[in-house]
């Protein structure tokens, strides 16, 4: 396929962690078509699993779905900052516990069709107690689940968010193979 070509690019939003553009582009067959993109920078998340093989969620609010939202530990990248390190980092302050055993796993856009953020997903095994240290507007409560209760909190609608469907998905899937 050819690649499409960039007419013009307005920036109609700046914000603290995402920038709106509207973009002008040339498609394959010369006509021309706007795309709106969010731009962000993008982020990790991080499976971190239990000596006892419970997996270690965070609960926190999220304005956009005005509830509190159970998920695995995440946090948006520095500028310039490596994927493996801010997972680290997450993993830290917002659980509590540290690894020296954190693994890629993969990595996907986590809204393809208006959205330029790639999340980096990572998993933590054999974790130590390290020290939270929330953000000022963090307000975050810790639940463990085994794998096999949340397989199932994601087919009965309680866990809902993307990246902690499908990174629990996947820590099901290297399991298997193991």
């Amino acid at each position: 396929m050819e690649p499409v070509k960039i007419i013009k690019s307005e920036k109609v939003y700046k914000g603290k962690i995402i920038d709106v553009v509207n973009d002008v582009i040339e498609l394959p067959d010369s006509r021309h078509a706007v795309r709106e993109v969010v731009k962000h920078i993008g982020a990790t998340a991080i499976v971190p699993v239990d000596k006892d093989g419970n997996i270690i969620f965070v609960r926190q609010y999220r304005h956009p779905a005005l509830d509190y939202v159970l998920e695995i530990p995440a946090g948006t990248l520095e500028a310039g900052e490596d994927p493996f390190i801010c997972a680290k980092r997450e993993l830290e302050e917002e659980t509590g516990y540290k690894s020296e055993d954190i693994s890629f796993v993969f990595k996907f856009y986590s809204a393809i069709g208006f959205c330029s953020e790639v999340l980096h997903i990572y998993l933590a095994e054999n974790l130590q107690e390290g020290k939270m240290n929330l953000d000022e507007d963090e307000f975050i409560e810790l639940e463990r689940y085994s794998l096999d209760e949340a397989v199932k909190m994601i087919f009965d609608g309680a866990i809902i968010d993307s990246k902690t469907i499908a990174s629990v998905l996947a820590y099901k899937e290297i399991l298997n193979q193991r």
